[in-house]
């Protein structure tokens, strides 16, 4: 068999940079120009490193409006941790850039939230294996729930629902988030994303329960 060709893998890349110098760069070009100024996002947006997930695809905004993290399984290390890239880009986006808005987007069928179920399967990935003890709440509450007889998809998809509140009391410990939320200047979001039908689940804190994206936030009419 002979070895794949390197140059194919990377072609798509190269085709779709050439097209945003010549063609979407120049329709931009005013935006661009203001960005290279500074950057003024509202909302800091934190999902999982999938190659499925493209947070400015889903949420039609466009370059400068949104400061974005994305790691295995979107998690967010609690204050303390020895992983401090995560913990650095979130206290840059609420402290310097002033963020209103944080958002944990998870989503089904995540490799991550998979590893959490079977953790036998990363015991020779030992960054991974560290990365994912950042989940141990997560693992420990699906284990409480006695989801045994579900099937392992559905188990997974359970483990990602789960993560989200996890995840969301992480970042409740970092000293520029407690600070923004004490001051009312700042807000946290949920969501769970369905990768096939393009639906979002949001969740409810108060009732700890996921509804509808349109049950939890009110549809601007069109005009």
């Amino acid at each position: 068999m002979s070895a794949p060709d390197l140059n194919d893998s990377i072609s798509k890349i190269i085709e779709g940079v050439h097209h945003f110098q010549t063609n979407i760069y120049a329709e931009k070009r005013e935006l661009f120009h203001k960005l290279a100024k500074a950057q003024e996002p509202k909302i800091l947006f934190i999902t999982c490193s999938d190659s499925r997930i493209d947070a400015a695809l889903l949420t039609q905004t466009e370059p400068g409006d949104m400061f974005s993290i994305q790691n295995a399984g979107n998690i967010v290390p609690p204050h303390g941790a020895a992983e401090g890239g995560v913990g650095a880009s979130i206290e840059f986006a609420v402290s310097v850039l002033k963020v209103e808005h944080i958002i944990v987007c998870g989503h089904n069928s995540c490799g991550a939230m998979k590893a959490l179920l079977h953790p036998e399967n990363v015991e020779t990935l030992p960054a991974i294996k560290r990365w994912l003890s950042y989940a141990e709440g997560t693992r420990a509450l699906l284990k409480s729930k006695n989801l045994s007889h579900l099937k392992e998809e559905e188990q997974a998809n359970c483990c990602t629902k789960l993560n989200i509140p996890v995840q969301l009391s992480h970042l409740r410990t970092l000293p520029s988030v407690t600070v923004r939320l004490n001051q009312k200047q700042i807000q946290l979001h949920g969501w769970v994303y369905d990768i096939e039908s393009g639906q979002i689940e949001v969740y409810e804190e108060n009732e700890n329960k996921f509804v509808s994206f349109t049950e939890a936030y009110a549809i601007p009419q069109a005009v």
